[in-house]
């Protein structure tokens, strides 16, 4: 456990109350997609039930123990998708027995805090950057798909399917059976406040205004009972073995039929939470201990899969509240997950209310800000290898599952990489693809830099290629630029390829850079990043054709008359 810094509480204390208004309906949300899956009156309760429990335990306890200060932990989209057919999966086998259900949702979640816990503990954590971003966004497009069509049945009235390919045929005949109009109506209603609200302000959250308005409007409107939350239970959580019948388990059978659950939840909540944990180190400019954020994250899971809670992670929406409203240290964590208790405490009776349409208009939105619609529109600009793997995961993530899209994914994309790599090697690549023709002079040409202006540049420069396995080196080098510098140079002769993760990292870099009011210039771009950059219009919307330079003594002439 890291050492609680008190330096900041007033900022904690307003970024964790923030955070907590923000995740309530979240919470409530993802917990009832996650019991979707059962044919019982009692499923929306112990979904809600399940997820604040899950939100206020991973919360606290990964805010306590974990490597990322300013990080808010709880159930999100990709997680939630995995645990529903957990969910599902056991009422099937149990032929509609709840207790079999809590039990398993319960030890795929301990399962998952454990091994959590033993990638942290063995470092693993530091590999999660060999991702590829076309795993990463074919993966997540096809979680924020699910997620919009499960959504699509409570949004009319009707109970959704367990498995996608049901969702997608089975969805005119729910049309067909009759509509309830009322409960379209208030979703659509949530849906329109939420994309409406942020166009207005900024202050309040557009989930919760648009939780709350909306459920106020349904109180006037006559909405079916069984269209909504309908009663929490009140009171401090308990554990598993204390609310299900353990009589005749077969203990061998359910920790076997837990254990591969709990090392997908594992695995996809490790991804999921180093991602946030770098969106909020880019925000923070501080860096989080990777290996002790997998152990925070991993004691959390564990405790909320004890206590009957929805596995969880890292949540980006989440800690960039968190964030921008203050937050910095463990202790907004602690409070966002300290607000979440008090409503299962004895405020749970406050959201009884809520329509599940509505709930269902608040995920529809946070899988559509899923979907990685930069990464489609980037289609045909990108590698065809990419571009490859990209919808190979994605499809498999939409119509097989989690873990399977990812596994071959990464398989795939290992080979195309390494076969560029044999390429690069062999110098087999075409003359447009590759040239070794280099007009620059050496390294040293930059003492011609003019005096007057040499402590006001910076030069950058980088060796080698910018792909997936390189990117988080490359991040570092460019956030450890110096903030007093008027111009940057990047140096791009020894570089030779791109891909899809470099040239977005580049991007990234260069609009950081120029928000800052730095002019930055590039020089001997070779033909395929070149390619890249152009298509990607890095050049010359982000940067005019007159900031690059085919020599360094080109460069060195335009600072001269800069």
């Amino acid at each position: 456990m890291a050492f609680i810094e008190t330096n900041n509480i007033k900022g904690d204390i307003f970024g964790g109350i923030t955070a907590g208004i923000v995740a309530l309906p979240l919470a409530l949300a993802f917990g009832i997609q996650a019991f979707g899956g059962i044919d019982s009156p009692e499923a929306s309760s112990m979904g809600a039930l399940a997820g604040l429990v899950g939100a206020t335990l991973l919360g606290f306890f990964a805010a306590l123990f974990g490597g990322t200060h300013s990080q808010i932990s709880g159930p999100t989209g990709p997680m939630t998708v995995i645990t529903a057919s957990i969910v599902s999966g056991a009422w099937a086998s149990s032929q509609g027995n709840i207790s079999a259900v809590i039990l398993s949702m319960s030890l795929a979640g301990i399962f998952c805090g454990l091994f959590q816990t033993l990638f942290g503990l063995i470092r693993i954590g530091k590999y999660v950057r060999y991702i590829p971003y076309p795993v990463l966004s074919g993966f997540m497009s096809g979680i924020g798909v699910i997620i919009i069509l499960q959504q699509l049945y409570p949004i009319i009235g009707k109970k959704s399917p367990a498995s996608t390919l049901e969702m997608i045929t089975n969805f005119p005949a729910a049309i067909s059976d009759g509509i309830n109009v009322l409960a379209l109506l208030l979703g659509i209603a949530c849906i329109a406040l939420i994309i409406l609200v942020p166009k207005l302000t900024k202050k309040v959250p557009a989930t919760l205004v648009a939780l709350v308005a909306v459920t106020v409007v349904s109180l006037f409107t006559g909405l079916e009972q069984s269209l909504t939350i309908g009663d929490i239970p009140a009171g401090l959580p308990m554990p598993f073995f204390a609310k299900v019948s353990l009589e005749g388990i077969d203990w061998a059978s359910v920790f076997e039929a837990s254990i591969v659950p709990g090392l997908t939840l594992a695995g996809l909540g490790s991804i999921d939470t180093l991602l946030t944990s770098v969106v909020a180190d880019n925000i923070t400019k501080t860096k989080h201990n990777s290996n002790q954020e997998l152990i925070g994250q991993g004691i959390g899971n564990a405790v909320a899969g004890m206590f009957c809670g929805l596995a969880g992670a890292g949540a980006t929406m989440r800690t960039v509240v968190n964030v921008k409203s203050g937050g910095r240290t463990q202790i907004s964590g602690m409070i966002h997950a300290s607000l979440l208790l008090a409503i299962l405490l004895g405020l749970g009776f406050l959201v009884k209310y809520v329509p599940l349409s509505v709930l269902a208009g608040i995920l529809i939105t946070v899988g559509w800000g899923i979907i990685d619609f930069r990464g489609f529109k980037d289609l045909f600009r990108i590698p065809k290898s990419d571009a490859f793997v990209m919808i190979v995961v994605f499809l498999m993530t939409v119509f097989v599952d989690l873990l399977t899209a990812v596994g071959i994914g990464m398989v795939i994309a290992c080979v195309l990489f390494m076969k560029r790599a044999g390429d690069l090697v062999e110098g087999t690549y075409s003359s447009k693809e590759l040239s070794t023709f280099d007009k620059e002079s050496p390294w040293d040409d930059e003492k011609d830099i003019p005096e007057e202006i040499r402590h006001h540049i910076y030069i950058e420069r980088l060796n080698g290629p910018i792909f997936f396995g390189s990117i988080t080196g490359f991040q570092r080098v460019m956030h450890d630029i110096p903030t007093d510098v008027k111009i940057v140079i990047i140096r791009m002769r020894r570089v030779s390829f791109m891909d899809q993760s470099g040239v977005y990292a580049m991007e990234t870099a260069i609009k950081d850079l120029q928000a800052q009011g730095v002019k930055v210039l590039m020089t001997i771009i070779q033909p395929q990043p070149r390619y890249m950059l152009e298509k990607h219009h890095i050049i010359p919307v982000l940067i005019p054709e007159d900031n690059t330079f085919e020599t360094f003594e080109e460069c060195t002439e335009y600072l001269r008359n800069f």
